[in-house]
């Protein structure tokens, strides 16, 4: 039996389905503390237990995105703030390379943010 999760990649149509599967990859390989998870109804992405990032598509366009839940603290040319006062996103084309490099790089920032304690994370006993 699937999970929710594994479903609501399997519901999206190509080339977006094969575009979030690979980025799941990406983020999911990044650190062995992010943890994968359904929240709000789209995969989110954890860092010891703090939401740290999600898989979404743009209305719009379908485009596939990540979007950065602290990227307000994150200055990087490929990082969109639109009207969201404190998450940024990065969209992709799925009909181009994925930019791994970039992608990590934007990772890297974020989760220094909770590394260096600018953004608290629950302290385990």
């Amino acid at each position: 039996m699937l999970s929710e999760l594994d479903n609501f990649y399997l519901k999206k149509v190509e080339p977006a389905k094969s575009c979030l599967l690979v980025l799941r990859d990406i983020i999911t390989s990044y650190d062995k503390d992010i943890t994968h998870t359904l929240k709000y109804g789209m995969p989110f992405f954890c860092y010891k237990g703090k939401m740290f990032c999600y898989l979404w598509t743009q209305k719009k366009t379908g485009l596939p995105y990540i979007g950065i839940v602290e990227g307000k603290h994150i200055n990087h040319k490929e990082l969109i703030q639109e009207k969201r006062s404190r998450m940024k996103i990065i969209l992709f084309d799925p009909a181009e390379d994925i930019p791994v490099k970039t992608i990590r790089t934007i990772l890297k920032q974020a989760l220094d943010l909770y590394k260096s304690g600018k953004i608290k994370i629950k302290q385990t006993q």
